[in-house]
Order: C-alpha cells, then structure tokens, then sequence
C-alpha cells in the first residue's frame, strides 16, 4: 500500500547504534526529554536548538558513538523534512490565500448571520474546523479571535461560551486532521495510510469537538466570566477589501484537498488491487502533494481573484506565507531528528519488547507515551513525532485500520493539558485576558477533554473496525 514519503524509519531494519541494556536505554530516554524540557523551559531556548541538545544527550547517555548519534539526528531531520516540509508548505500558502483575500472571513461572516443565538457556539466551532483545516493553530488562533471577540461582545456573550468552542475546533483540527503538521509526521513514521487516518480522525473528531466545545463551555463560561479585552479587538484585513469569494466557493476550496484525499482512501478500500488502472489515476489524485498542490493553484483563482488580487498581489501573498512556517519546519524537522535518534538506539525495539510483558492496550499506550511527553515539552507536535518513533515498531503487525487509529491515539495523547510550557497556553491567556489559573481551568481542561474523549474514541472505533 502507498504510503506518504519514501521510507520513514530506514534505520529502524538495521542494528541499533548502542547495545545499551534496557535500564540504560530507559535512563537516555529520560535524560534527553529532561534537558529538552530544561531548555525549553528553564532557558528559554528555541525548541529546534532543544532538540538538537537533547537528541545528542540521548545517544550519548545511551553509549552511542556522537558521529553515529549525529547521523541518526541527520537523517531523521532530512526524511521528516521530505516527508512532511512541502506539505506543511502548501498548507500555510493555502491558508494565507484563505485570510487575505478575505475568504475566511466570508466563512465567519455567512455563517454568524444564519445562526441563532442558542446555535451560536455550535456555529463557531464549525467556523474553527472549517477554517482550521488547512492553517496552522497558531495562524487560526489569529484569524478567529478577532471574530471571537467581536461577537462575544457585539451579541454580549461570556468570552467563553463563544471562545471555547472556536478553540476546540482548532484544536481538534491541529492535533488529529492531516495536512497538520504532527499528524502528517506521524503518518510517516507508523507508514499508515493518510486516506484512513484522515477518515477515522473526522469520525473522531467530531464527538471530541462538540465535547470539549459547545458543551464544555457552558460550565467554562460559569467558571470564568470575563469581557472581551477592548485592547484585543484588532480591525480585519478583509475590512479594506472592495470584494471577496464568495461563501460556497470558498468552503469548495478548502475541503477540496481533503475530498481528493479522502477520494483515494474510498478506491483503495473499494478497489484494493495497485494494477488497477482506477486506483492508480487515484493514488497519484489523492497524494497529498498533488491534493494540496491543486487546491493552491485553484485557491489563486477562486480566492485570489475573486478578491481582485493582481498577479503581483498572488505571488506576494504566497510568498509572504512561506517565512513565518520557517520555524515550524524546524521545529517538525527537528523532532524528527529526535524520533530517530530514539528509534536507532534502540528504544523503539525496547519498548516493544517490554510491551509484550503488560497488560495495555498497544492504543492506549501510544497514547501514554504523547501524554508523557506532552506534559514533559509543551508541544503537541514534539510529543507527536517523538511518541510516533517510540510505538513504530508495534505498528508492524497492524492492520491498516489500527495503523490509522494509532497515529490519532498519539494525536490525542498530544493534547493532553496545555500548560505553561506551551505556547498556545499564553497565546490564549493573553487574547482572551486571562490570569494563569483562569487559563488553567478552561483552555487545559478543554484540551485535556479533546484528549480523554479522543483516546475513548480510538479505542472505540478500535472494537468495530
């Protein structure tokens, strides 16, 4: 079966780089994970220059010789990057195209206007998974808070009742749905098909949405009820706009990647014979890279020139959206360096050795191991490459389902309760004008239900597919 770049875990077929001992394997993994969180924390050091020290501490701690930890490092680097850094590409030109001509905010504007004030956080979580398919957490965070924030105050609304929702639409998108950056990873690293996974991460993304959005922010909005900050309410660059797309076109583009992804996953299913001439006019439509290529040079039209863009506009748009993904390139590069390190000193086979002895769902334990390291780093991404490596090799009997639903087991396992050392955790506090503990009793607990609910649904889906 196709899967999404040339082989992922190469080294993983050829002996570990250390004959280290199971205690001393255990020992550099904590080592590792400890001076990253150290730096990243304590120092302040840039998560792509943590990585770096922590895979190097690993090896080192784990007997391997330093040239054979720095080509483990390099590899997983330049394959992670390979695989995943074209993509994340795309999607940022994408999404860019998306906020600047206006797009998004036709999305937000069409949907408000239909929506009632019981249905309004229903409406916004659709409006946060709708736009937050193809952008970047960081980016969404961005584009809808302003959203957020004028209609919280304009239908006076709790910040929260309007807020969560849109923040687990988000979320939920980030953590579980491909094009994003640590699921595609982690696609690669347990070679499970994208078609799939995308398709079983809808399924349970949708339950984990309404769970920690809608409903949730009922009793965060009784917790915490606070006023939108008037210094926060920034002017929307559609405002300046003499037209934009229209609404239908607008949704059309967006979900046309994944329609062709998703295109692909129904031949391979139906079909399931890679002479077929069918599947394979599929397997090339429904790449990721031709998806997401297509859907760019169809957003230039449908999005760019709706909006009256000249070809000069086009061009700086895009270009404009490729230097701001510079550090999540790294950032993904590097904890696929990390992951490889991880999986060449043997840690990968240990963990598989050792999992034969307990009585754990192999799920389960995935999604464990992201929680871990998800408390541990503060990134979701970090936690879901590096947790892939780890639970790789238990991938190798699986079936394509199972494949697919460990790869969101580690997703939701790398949502768990967003706290300090997470970015987004004071990119929330600081928008919505939160102190600490405020933040801590409604965005962590929201990504601690998206994760909980997440895992329950994998494991779910786990008994009837």
């Amino acid at each position: 079966m196709p899967h999404l770049s040339v082989e992922m875990l190469a080294a993983d077929a050829t002996a570990p780089i250390t004959s280290a001992g199971h205690a001393q394997l255990g020992i550099a993994v904590l080592a590792g994970i400890a001076v990253i969180v150290l730096l990243i924390t304590k120092f302040k050091l840039h998560a792509f220059l943590s990585l770096i020290i922590g895979s190097l501490v690993l090896g080192a701690v784990a007997g391997a010789p330093l040239d054979k930890a720095i080509a483990s490092f390099s590899t997983g680097l330049g394959q992670t990057v390979a695989g995943t850094g074209v993509l994340i590409a795309l999607g940022a030109v994408l999404g860019k195209l998306l906020a600047d001509s206006g797009g998004a905010d036709q999305i937000v504007d069409t949907i408000l206007a239909k929506a009632g004030r019981r249905a309004m956080p229903w409406a916004m979580v659709l409006i946060a998974g709708i736009v937050g398919l193809p952008i970047f957490f960081e980016v969404g965070i961005v584009l809808l808070i302003p959203v957020v924030l004028l209609v919280a105050k304009r239908g006076n609304f709790s910040l929260m009742r309007i807020g969560i929702p849109a923040l687990a639409g988000l979320s939920v998108m980030h953590g579980l749905i491909p094009p994003h950056p640590g699921p595609l990873a982690a696609i690669d690293a347990v070679k499970a098909n994208l078609g799939v996974t995308l398709a079983l991460g809808v399924v349970i993304a949708i339950p984990a949405a309404i769970i920690a959005g809608p409903l949730f922010s009922r009793y965060a909005a009784r917790w915490v009820d606070i006023a939108p900050p008037e210094k926060m309410i920034p002017q929307r660059t559609s405002d300046d706009l003499e037209k934009r797309p229209g609404f239908g076109v607008t949704v059309a583009t967006v979900l046309l990647p994944v329609v062709m992804m998703l295109a692909k996953a129904l031949v391979d299913v139906v079909v399931d014979d890679p002479k077929d001439s069918l599947q394979r006019v599929f397997d090339v439509v429904g790449s990721p890279l031709i998806a997401l290529l297509t859907a760019v040079v169809v957003a230039m039209f449908t999005l760019g020139r709706a909006a009256g863009f000249t070809r000069g506009r086009i061009a700086t748009t895009v270009e404009s959206s490729l230097g701001p993904i510079a550090g999540v390139l790294l950032i993904v590069g590097a904890g696929g360096g990390f992951k490889q390190t991880l999986v060449d000193s043997g840690v990968g086979q240990m963990i598989l050795e050792i999992s034969k002895h307990w009585n754990i769902s192999t799920l389960l334990l995935a999604w464990l191991i992201a929680v871990i390291i998800r408390l541990a780093t503060g990134s979701a991404t970090v936690a879901t490459i590096s947790a892939a490596g780890l639970v790789a090799p238990l991938a190798a009997e699986m079936s394509t389902t199972h494949a697919a639903l460990l790869v969101l087991a580690v997703g939701a396992g790398s949502l768990f309760f967003s706290h300090v050392n997470d970015a987004g955790f004071w990119m929330v506090k600081e928008y919505f004008g939160m102190d600490v503990g405020q933040t801590l009793k409604t965005w962590s607990l929201m990504e601690t239900l998206i994760s909980v609910v997440g895992i329950v649904g994998v494991l779910l889906l786990s008994l009837v597919v």
